[in-house]
């Protein structure tokens, strides 16, 4: 059997709960697609509060400012995202978040293990930034949080500690986010395969692979 290869671009955020689920819906796809369809993965920036304090906000306050949302509507939310995440194997904290924090030094870590790291490596600081955010609620904006992750995965911490004690690949990361914006995504996960088709939304992992299927048989 011929395996098709595809390049398959992530556009999402760290704080993001329904990226968390869109990733392993995806990797749960993929690997049932194992023999057919190879992928060539990219995480690629979007926040969703570019303009958030360091100090980040409170979720529950966060949420009724930014949608409106209620408490009760914050908690059946949370309860379908928690369900969808055991379903593909990724566990969000019980106790929810406390806060959400600016994710910028995040983008800019993962575009430098893009650039620098072994093939695999920007994969998994991305699964190790989710699972501080979600699973065990960590400040985001903290760098020590970072590093952490960082180490978890192998790469370079003090490479890693200088980066964030500079501005470096800020600009490369602006530059990213405002492609994907101009290019007409507002909202996260955007999953782009072969820079031609967008899936939307954390799907479930049936429909990536449905979809990724049909698109290695018409590259094929």
């Amino acid at each position: 059997m011929t395996t098709s290869s595809l390049k398959i671009d992530f556009v999402s955020d760290v704080s993001c709960p329904w990226c968390a689920v869109g990733l392993g819906a995806l990797e749960e796809a993929l690997q049932k697609l194992q023999g057919e369809v190879s992928a060539e993965l990219h995480f690629q920036p979007f926040e969703l509060n570019p303009k958030m304090a360091p100090e980040g906000q409170d979720i529950g306050e966060h949420l009724a400012q930014k949608y409106g949302s209620t408490a009760e509507q914050q908690a059946q939310i949370r309860n379908t995202i928690r369900a969808r995440g055991a379903e593909v194997g990724f566990a969000f904290n019980p106790e929810g978040r406390g806060r959400i924090w600016n994710t910028f030094d995040a983008h800019r870590l993962l575009h430098w293990a893009s650039l620098e790291g072994a093939a695999g490596q920007q994969h998994a600081l991305k699964k190790a930034l989710l699972a501080a955010c979600h699973t065990r609620s960590e400040a985001m904006a903290h760098h020590d949080v970072l590093l952490a992750c960082v180490r978890e995965v192998g790469l370079d911490e003090a490479r890693a500690q200088a980066i964030l004690a500079s501005d470096e690949f800020a600009q490369d990361v602006r530059e990213r986010e405002a492609f994907y914006t101009s290019h007409g995504i507002h909202s996260v996960p955007a999953v782009i395969i072969n820079d031609r088709h967008l899936i939307s939304g954390g799907q479930p992992a049936v429909v990536f692979e449905q979809a990724l299927r049909q698109i290695a048989t018409e590259q094929a």
